[in-house]
């Protein structure tokens, strides 16, 4: 590993310990050259499905893009970028673990409205109004209501 201080092409693994979440390794270096201690993480590299969007083109899974959308929709919300963090995570997994080399984005899409649900019921509605292309308010009340019955219900349950 080249060292980000000097540019040596040489340094030695002082201390490895898995993260917190337990998908990657944390290893502390230091350089022979000039001693400088820093920081790098190892990760396995599984290749994600490509989407396939609604026009029927196809992209690469973009987690960044993915962050940014669920970010746009909790904006000004009482959330942690932390629980945004294991939502996208979450849904990073489920696509790794699809094992499909390609999926509709639409399943995508469903699971982060899955994801915002649990997160904030507000951001979920601001999503559903863009992903679902809510056309008047009749769409939106039609989608609170729907979340009410959903909530009654799982309240009676218990």
């Amino acid at each position: 590993m080249r060292c980000p201080f000097c540019g040596a092409d040489d340094s030695k693994v002082v201390d490895s310990r898995l993260t917190a979440e337990g998908d990657a390794i944390r290893r502390r270096r230091m350089c022979v050259e000039c001693s400088e201690r820093f920081t790098t993480y190892e990760t396995a590299e599984l290749s994600l499905p490509r989407l396939v969007k609604r026009d029927r083109s196809r992209e690469l899974f973009d987690e960044n893009k993915l962050r940014a959308g669920i970010m746009r929709a909790l904006e000004k919300r009482p959330v942690s970028i932390d629980d945004v963090d294991t939502a996208v995570k979450a849904i990073t997994r489920r696509l790794w673990a699809s094992g499909d080399r390609e999926i509709d984005s639409r399943l995508v899409g469903d699971w982060v409205m899955d994801a915002l649900r649990e997160l904030d019921e507000v951001a979920y509605v601001r999503f559903a109004s863009v992903y679902r292309s809510f056309q008047d308010i009749d769409a939106f009340r039609e989608e609170i209501e729907r979340m009410k019955s959903q909530s009654d219900n799982g309240d009676n349950e218990g």
